[in-house]
């Protein structure tokens, strides 16, 4: 470096050789640089939450500890830059991580689009330019995602006459929705979506009706994805539920041909969860003694363990989360139920497990905050620390472990 700035770095160099030496200015570099990596804190992951805030939507960011711990992240929350509603919206999967890991996708249910946000290096998150997109339709609720694919479940607004529809979108590299066309599938007006997801392998798309108080509204829609990324419906869908209220689902991890239901309407004491197999053409058929009882109120939020072996039911009513051992057939053997900390006057919603299968979190609408739960098996145990407050103003629905 020229200048007197650098004769006086020069000349302080010279001086520390002299004392320390090559051998001792390297040892002191190297403790200053253990010194910086033992100070810095233990992050293994992220968590992510659709805050749902009214006016500018935003999603809420956390740094995940190797205890399961949430500490928030610089920026948090960040804009998403359509609008949330302000009132609380029960739903799974509003906020999604795409395909290749580097966006999170958004449903703006206030505005009627789907934000897309870049993962920067560190955890923060920036929108992608261009903005958010039209859902293709009203009050976009969820979002699944198979590779570059893309559908969304939209509401609907009875108020205006608004139907539900399913509708597709291609996610390409630089984190752009782009419609589909000729993809949206209309819904009839008792539909009431509550859930719209892909099998592992992206071959066959399913979508919950949550429906009215008439059980013939109680449906499951089952639909074959073709290689043009249109869905087709498979013959016989949709298929009736096995109770009241059919609401969060999900695939097993390990056999794309497995889908779990949860229950949420049949009262108190009363919830299910049902376990059907799945052909590769869409048709549904129970798995054994299918619905299965939980002796618990509301399960409306599904999560599986990644190695396809437990499954857990969040009890919205009943503020527990149900576990149930999935065996070799797929069926489902009732281990136990574990209460929140945070007692009866709290709404748990959307549930996803870390990335290392270690923490299950629990995302919470009454209390703004993020339920922590450390995984054992099948068995949870809250975390000492949790729960984890959310940003002021969230109204929360939807989120992402990674």
């Amino acid at each position: 470096m020229g200048g007197s700035n650098g004769s006086k770095e020069d000349l302080l160099l010279r001086a520390l050789l002299r004392l320390v030496g090559w051998s001792g200015l390297v040892a002191i570099a190297a403790g200053l640089s253990i010194t910086t990596v033992s100070a810095s804190p233990d992050v293994t992951g992220h968590v992510y939450v659709n805050d749902n805030t009214a006016g500018t939507n935003t999603i809420a960011g956390f740094d995940r500890h190797s205890d399961g711990g949430l500490t928030p992240l610089a920026g948090s929350p960040f804009n998403a830059g359509g609008q949330g509603t302000g009132t609380i919206v029960g739903s799974q999967g509003s906020l999604q991580l795409s395909g290749d890991g580097r966006y999170l996708l958004a449903a703006d249910a206030g505005s009627n689009q789907i934000s897309a946000l870049r993962i920067l290096p560190g955890g923060a998150l920036h929108p992608v330019g261009g903005g958010p997109v039209s859902s293709g339709g009203v009050e976009p609720i969820s979002i699944a995602v198979h590779g570059d694919l893309v559908y969304v479940a939209n509401e609907g607004d009875k108020a205006s006459g608004t139907g539900s529809n399913y509708t597709g979108f291609t996610l390409n590299s630089g984190g752009h929705l782009v419609p589909l066309a000729g993809s949206t599938f209309a819904l009839p007006a008792t539909a009431n979506p509550g859930d719209v997801l892909f099998n592992s392998t992206g071959s066959n798309l399913i979508g919950v009706e949550v429906g009215t108080t008439d059980p013939s509204t109680f449906r499951i829609d089952s639909f074959v994805v073709g290689s043009d990324g249109l869905i087709t419906p498979a013959a016989g869908s949709p298929f009736p539920a096995q109770s009241a209220g059919p609401f969060g689902s999900e695939f097993s991890p390990v056999n794309p041909a497995h889908l779990y239901v949860s229950n949420a309407h049949a009262g108190a004491g009363n919830g299910t969860v049902s376990a059907f197999n799945v052909t590769n053409v869409g048709a549904l058929s129970s798995i054994g003694s299918s619905p299965y009882a939980d002796a618990q109120t509301a399960p409306c939020w599904v999560e599986i363990s990644h190695d396809g072996a437990y499954l857990w039911a969040v009890n919205t009513a009943s503020t527990t989360i149900s576990s149930y051992k999935i065996l070799a057939d797929g069926s489902l053997s009732l281990v136990t139920s574990t209460a929140f900390k945070s007692g009866t006057g709290i709404r748990p919603f959307d549930a996803r497990l870390s990335a290392d299968g270690s923490t299950l979190y629990v995302v919470d609408a009454a209390i703004a905050k993020v339920s922590a739960f450390a995984v054992s098996g099948g068995l949870l145990s809250e975390l000492p620390q949790s729960p984890f407050a959310l940003p002021s103003g969230a109204t929360p629905f939807g989120i992402v472990a990674i």
